[in-house]
């Protein structure tokens, strides 16, 4: 289905007046990027409604569980968002499904997205956790939620802790092998590099 441009300029008001306080990353350019990258892939690899793909990039992150909304909550959102702009009950239920499944959870989300539409948003979502953009947030998520840049931890246990450092290991360095798309997996490869310098150089200036 075509973009809607008077659609998609309406949502991303409304997204930018719900996150302009954000400050954990999870913020209006986060959503902006993830648009931009899902758009792309979904033209590289010639698939997926633009529809879907646009609302549920720009919508991914309403009502995230990791802030305390619920299912629940988001589906109220999204369809109150969403309905006014006469947008089609089945555009709207598929922009929900993208925005309930999309989340790592701490690599507990087992969910392989059925739709091209979802793989597409997740990909552009994982990208933008990865790179130079996905160090930032990372510690700008940090320091919302209050943990630390690094603890220190001898042995096996390396990536264990609630440290931000230990999130690259608990999430960043296995998003490359997780990307559903080729375009995605083509534009991993060069972020998840950035990761593993990033570290590098990290471990080196740590102690100095």
């Amino acid at each position: 289905m075509r973009v809607s441009d008077q659609t998609m300029d309406a949502v991303i008001v409304e997204i930018q007046l719900r996150f302009q306080k954000d400050y954990s990353g999870h913020d209006f350019p986060h959503s902006m990027r993830v648009y931009r990258r899902a758009m792309e892939i979904c033209e590289a690899e010639g698939a997926g409604d633009l529809l879907i793909v646009g609302l549920g990039a720009l919508l991914h992150d309403v009502a995230d569980h990791k802030f305390g909304y619920t299912d629940l909550d988001r589906i109220a959102i999204i369809r109150d968002m969403l309905i006014p702009l006469n947008v089609a009950d089945e555009i709207v239920q598929a922009v929900i499904y993208i925005s309930n499944f999309i989340s790592f959870k701490g690599g507990t989300n087992t969910h392989e997205m059925a739709s091209i539409e979802g793989r597409i948003v997740q990909d552009a979502d994982r990208l933008d956790a990865l790179g130079a953009i996905g160090i930032a947030r990372t510690f700008a998520y940090g320091g919302h939620a209050g943990r630390p840049i690094y603890t220190p931890v001898i042995g096996p246990n390396i990536g264990e802790g609630e440290d931000s450092i230990a999130h690259f290991y608990q999430k960043l360095l296995k998003l490359k092998d997780k990307m559903n798309t080729q375009k995605g997996r083509e534009m991993a490869e060069i972020r998840h590099e950035r990761l593993v310098n990033f570290l590098k150089d990290f471990y080196e200036e740590w102690d100095v």
